[in-house]
């Protein structure tokens, strides 16, 4: 509530509607024209037109889609956020109190390196698929290997640590759909709103049902809900991909056809 409440009363809202007190009226203006050379984007008032008009785009369908997706592929950070490794070195015994703490550090390492390469190389390139796609396969194999439990102890720190590649999708989802509505600011807003609001829902419920403290340390339910959710981020990844590039095929087509 209190990080809420700041907030609510500082964030300074966008350069065209702010109102924000600690901004003089100078200060107001300055932050509108400093993008006189950039595309502006007015916004329209809410309205049932205005739900219409998002909600029968293939984007709303399926970047609601995407965003439901997004919160429970972020569940692969599960990882990481229930300290999965830690409890399985406390599990088989052999480990200092040092070494269960500063082990999971590699993974955390894994995750910081992915998220800055990835981050980088999709901004380069404009990409963002291959990202998840790297992401979604990373967690496919640290899954198996756990799952099968007879498999040597440096193959599960292996696995263990590629899992942190789940963190590199976070910031690519995001741009992902910024891209995408990147001519509909109200659009954007709602698909990004979307993605945090499924995020929290379902991370309320998702450890306690497959990462249990009673389960440890094999976490075979989580392991394979963490292989179900890797293949439908593919599934869905496939999915935006297919009709972003339909919908750009058509956008050139119809400049195109102007020019003539």
């Amino acid at each position: 509530m209190p990080i809420a409440l700041y907030g609510f009363l500082l964030f300074p809202d966008l350069p065209a509607t702010t109102k924000a007190f600690y901004l003089t009226p100078q200060e107001r203006e300055l932050s509108y024209t400093r993008f006189e050379n950039e595309r502006q984007v007015k916004r329209q008032p809410l309205s049932w037109s205005l739900a219409r008009r998002i909600l029968t785009r293939w984007r709303c369908f399926h970047l609601t889609d995407a965003s439901y997706q997004f919160a429970i592929s972020g569940e692969t950070e599960s990882f990481g956020s229930n300290n999965l490794m830690g409890q399985w070195l406390k599990a088989i015994g052999g480990y200092t109190v040092e070494q269960i703490d500063y082990y999971p550090s590699g993974a955390t390492a894994v995750a910081i390196a992915s998220t800055l390469i990835c981050a980088t190389w999709t901004d380069h390139t404009a990409k963002r698929w291959p990202v998840l796609v790297y992401m979604s396969v990373a967690c496919i194999i640290a899954s198996i290997c756990i799952l099968v439990w007879s498999s040597p102890t440096g193959l599960k720190f292996f696995a263990y640590y590629i899992a942190s590649a789940s963190y590199a999708g976070q910031a690519t989802t995001f741009a992902w759909a910024n891209q995408i509505c990147a001519d509909d600011d109200q659009e954007r807003g709602i698909v990004l709103a979307s993605m945090n609001m499924w995020n929290n829902v379902v991370n309320a419920w998702w450890p306690l049902l497959f990462y249990k403290a009673t389960d440890a340390p094999r976490f075979t339910k989580g392991m394979i809900a963490m292989i179900c959710v890797s293949v439908a981020t593919l599934g869905i990844t496939w999915v935006v991909w297919h009709l972003e590039r339909r919908e750009k095929k058509a956008l050139k087509e119809r400049y195109e056809e102007k020019d003539r």
